[in-house]
């Protein structure tokens, strides 16, 4: 039995038990409509549920009896003895089929009809003869007040923070064995308390989005669009409370996204998206917070369209301009403030989003937004359990103390570790852990603590995404603490996820370690999982270094390829065997300089690895790191600039790191390799691009044969069979990444796949 039918059954129970005494009482006193609404409200809610649960039978008495109400309650018929018998007898036979449900047995509909046809006016009072059924099973649930369950809460969580206080205080006057294995059966009986009473006041998130398919389908219809709606996460428990407290904005939000999101099929087309919109709704849980996420593929957010409407309504222009990017997107939440043009009777009135923040904040939560203009919106709501009990971890930071979340920790290790190691990229601190490299962030940088000493202890913490480092003084007790919503204006930082009280007696904070990376800048690459509607995935952005280099131009190198960077002396620097080369850890390593180092003391430099080989490349001075645009014009002829990027109105030159690792890296050549042609209109990108990583795998690479020369294989982006020797196997590159529009080929920067297939079109193992 699903839990609707048996919150039906359960309800309604309930109700009847106190109905036929309604009935009654309004029998002596037909005038007394408040009974009468009573009576009303439960067989229309009955018949309402029937319909849902697919009950016809119920569905059927309980549509009876509400007609004949209906015709009292306009005054089209008086209340007889006749019509309240008629009335709870089909109250007594909706009792008798609920019982019959729960219990799973039969019960037959004789005399059915005879009930219905005693409510007519004037019918005589045809009762059917009683059913008999078996002995009722006791129920097995009951319905609290949610007073009480707070109480009930509370009273479990001052329980866990006097057994906290009980093991603290024996473990400090060293309890002998007896005292410690009944404070052990103590800890296990109130872990087990703790789980069933948190349980009794979570609900499915199913119970919130139960009612988004035939709002989405009406919505839709009445905006002439159309749009498919993915649902995940259903099975995801909160609190009842919160379900509710969630219900207004979750349906603002999704209305909103339909409206001014999702463009209309003839818009859609135009934009080379599929006529049918997606919205994607999906709940998960997070430590102690529930995120729901709601993401659309329509045309985003109109930053521009935003500040030039603040603009209208008396803000400074030059104030707007000077919003970072997120403080733009959040205009979207001034009260007031909308970019429609027309109101319509679903949205337009600026009215809404800042209730919808506003209520989110209200219950200890918060919003944020992510937004790719023209491809789509995606709202992350993040709420708190209310009240819940968690395993956590103590971390100090100088004076101050804070709870982190078991479940998010990894690993906990000293900072002075042999396999530990702190570098800077630019700006951004590294932690290398056993060759595992990782964001690092300093949790007292991060909250503005001021510390006399230095952090001893990384945490390694894994939330959604990836992973990250956080330095921390040192850790402290594990324990199981309350966590209850910290104050709005704490929560609205992004960077705690509730306040605690553990055994000490002093208040602290839980962490938000998701917000604490994104307030850091922390932003994870990966490749995005394929969607089955069709929803066109995007390639994910590449980090890259921005560095000046030593002839004064500012360059990019692609950041997976730096294994650290350092300074370096400049006697180490030698110019040997016909190139530059590095003393380095007790190596030589190949060195490459475009510009001069000669009048420094000391240069810092790039260690470039590809895997196998290492080579330093000496730089001016390391920025920052920034993602690397889509487009690269590449350069004329090969040679350490791969091309040109544009990048914050800038142009900047971007390194080429096989023609790098193909010239200084000091790999052996091989004896009579397998030749690759360079053939078609894309024979520049390839000889840039291509031409050092296949050199490096051991082919040689031409784009003009010479006389009596005949290739191995042929190598081409070019849909048409390229003008030579048909017998000569060809192996077709592709831009996009997904191969469904060109199939057969293969994705220009797979570079596995593309080795791959030269090796088995060749003929030739490399």
């Amino acid at each position: 039995m699903d839990d609707l039918l048996r919150e039906f059954i359960a309800e309604t129970r309930e109700t009847l038990e106190a109905l036929s005494g309604e009935i009654v009482a309004w029998e002596a006193t037909p005038d007394d409509r408040e009974r009468l609404d009573a009576i009303f409200r439960f067989v229309h809610t009955v018949k309402g549920s029937c319909g849902f649960l697919d009950l016809p039978r119920l569905s059927r008495l309980s549509h009876a009896a509400e007609d004949v109400l209906a015709a009292v309650r306009s005054g089209e018929r008086t209340p007889d003895t006749a019509l309240v018998n008629a009335v709870l007898a089909i109250v007594d036979r909706i009792g008798e089929i609920v019982e019959a449900i729960d219990a799973g047995a039969p019960l037959h509909d004789t005399g059915e009809e005879l009930l219905i046809a005693a409510l007519h006016e004037g019918a005589e009072a045809a009762m059917p003869a009683p059913v008999v059924l078996a002995r009722r099973t006791p129920a097995r649930s009951v319905r609290l007040n949610v007073e009480l369950l707070d109480r009930m809460m509370n009273g479990m969580s001052d329980m866990v923070l006097a057994r906290n206080e009980l093991a603290r205080r024996l473990r400090d006057a060293g309890a002998d064995p007896a005292t410690e294995a009944a404070l052990d059966r103590l800890s296990a009986t109130v872990a087990e308390m703790r789980d069933t009473v948190t349980r009794t006041r979570m609900q499915k998130i199913d119970a919130l989005f139960s009612a988004l398919p035939r709002m989405v389908r009406d919505t839709a219809a009445e905006l002439g669009k159309s749009v498919t709606l993915h649902i995940e996460g259903s099975d995801v428990e909160l609190d009842r409370e919160m379900i509710e407290m969630m219900r207004d904005p979750l349906v603002h939000i999704v209305r909103n996204a339909i409206d001014h999101g999702i463009e209309v099929p003839a818009a859609r087309r135009k934009a080379g998206k599929r006529e049918n919109g997606r919205l994607a709704v999906s709940a998960r849980q997070s430590g102690n917070q529930i995120i729901i996420m709601i993401e659309d593929d329509g045309q985003g957010i109109d930053v521009d369209a935003l500040m030039a409407m603040a603009a209208r309504d008396g803000r400074s222009e030059a104030e707007l301009r000077r919003l970072s990017d997120r403080g733009k997107l959040d205009l979207v939440f001034e009260a007031g403030l909308t970019t429609r043009e027309s109101v319509t009777a679903i949205s337009g009135r600026g009215v809404g989003m800042d209730v919808v923040r506003a209520n989110v904040e209200r219950i200890g939560g918060r919003i944020d937004l992510a937004n790719t203009p023209g491809k789509g919106l995606a709202i992350a709501i993040r709420v708190p359990l209310t009240l819940s009990i968690i395993a956590a971890i103590g971390v100090s930071v100088g004076d101050q103390r804070f709870a982190i979340s078991s479940p998010t920790i990894d690993e906990i290790v000293s900072i002075h570790g042999e396999a530990i190691r702190i570098d800077m990229l630019g700006s951004t601190p590294v932690a290398t852990v056993r060759g595992r490299r990782l964001p690092l962030v300093d949790l007292a940088g991060a909250l503005g603590i001021v510390r006399e000493g230095t952090a001893g202890k990384l945490v390694i913490l894994s939330i959604s995404g990836g992973s990250y480092a956080l330095a921390v003084d040192d850790v402290l007790d594990h324990e199981e603490l309350v966590v209850k919503p910290a104050a709005p204006t704490v929560m609205a930082t992004g960077l705690y996820a509730g306040h605690t009280l553990p055994d000490t007696g002093v208040p602290m904070l839980l962490l938000d370690c998701a917000g604490i990376a994104a307030s850091a800048g922390i932003r994870f690459w990966r490749e995005p999982e394929a969607e089955s509607c069709g929803r066109e995935v995007e390639a994910p952005a590449v980090p890259a270094l921005l560095f000046d280099d030593l002839d004064g131009v500012r360059r990019l190198v692609v950041l997976a390829a730096i294994d650290r960077i350092e300074s370096v002396p400049t006697e180490a620097i030698r110019h040997s065997a016909g190139r530059l080369r590095l003393s380095l850890d007790g190596r030589i390593v190949p060195l490459v300089a475009q510009g001069d180092w000669a009048d420094h003391d000391q240069v810092q430099i790039l260690r470039l690895r590809d895997g196998d080989t290492e080579i330093a490349y000496a730089v001016r001075e390391a920025h920052d790191i920034v993602d690397l645009p889509d487009i690269v014009v590449p350069a004329r002829v090969p040679g350490p600039v791969a091309g040109v990027v544009a990048l914050a109105g800038q142009h900047i030159e971007l390194l080429d790191l096989f023609w790098l690792f193909g010239e200084h890296g000091d790999l052996p050549t091989r004896a009579a390799a397998p030749l690759c042609l360079l053939d078609g209109s894309e024979t520049v990108w390839m000889t840039s691009f291509l031409k050092p990583v296949l050199e490096n795998a051991g082919y040689r690479v031409t784009a003009a044969l010479k006389g009596g020369d005949r290739p191995d294989v042929v190598l081409t982006m070019d849909a048409a069979t390229p003008a030579s020797d048909a017998s000569v196997p060809v192996v077709r590159l592709r831009r996009e990444r997904e191969a469904a529009a060109e199939p057969g080929t293969i994705y220009r920067y797979d570079r596995e796949a593309l080795l791959a297939a030269l090796t088995l079109s060749s003929g030739v193992g490399i």
